[in-house]
């Protein structure tokens, strides 16, 4: 049986929220603990193909890499850690009352700027590896 599954999607503009959250201390040090890994100050925004939405459900569930805030004034959230495209990252997944995206979107860390280092801008394809263990 494979272990790895594959998501397919495109660079979209994101509401510009996750740069406050990715460089907030406490996230960064969680990522630092759990995911090995400072992330880069913001997140790249994927809408999913219509036949992968199914596997984001999956994989959200399967989440369980978990960042506590240190109060409650900010959300907690989960990740999952995939593979784009030969970089190491993470699908971030804030808790469902503060979700600003559709299903369809998903928000991805790294330590470096994925767009960046992919070459990549908006509308182009990327794909994600995600091994399902």
């Amino acid at each position: 049986m494979n272990n790895q599954w594959k998501l397919k999607g495109k660079i979209v503009s994101g509401v510009k929220q996750g740069a406050f959250f990715t460089q907030l201390d406490w996230f960064q040090k969680q990522c630092l603990e759990k995911l090995g890994y400072t992330p880069y100050p913001g997140t790249l925004n994927i809408e999913i193909c219509v036949e992968d939405i199914p596997g984001v459900a999956v994989i959200e569930q399967k989440a369980k890499i978990e960042f506590i805030p240190p109060d409650s004034t900010f959300c907690s959230g989960r990740a999952y850690p995939v593979d784009i495209q030969g970089i190491r990252a993470a699908i971030i997944m804030p808790a469902e009352e503060v979700r600003v995206h559709g299903k369809n979107i998903i928000e991805v860390i790294s330590k470096v700027k994925l767009k960046d280092a992919l070459e990549l801008d908006n509308g182009d394809s990327v794909e994600l590896t995600i091994d399902i263990t």
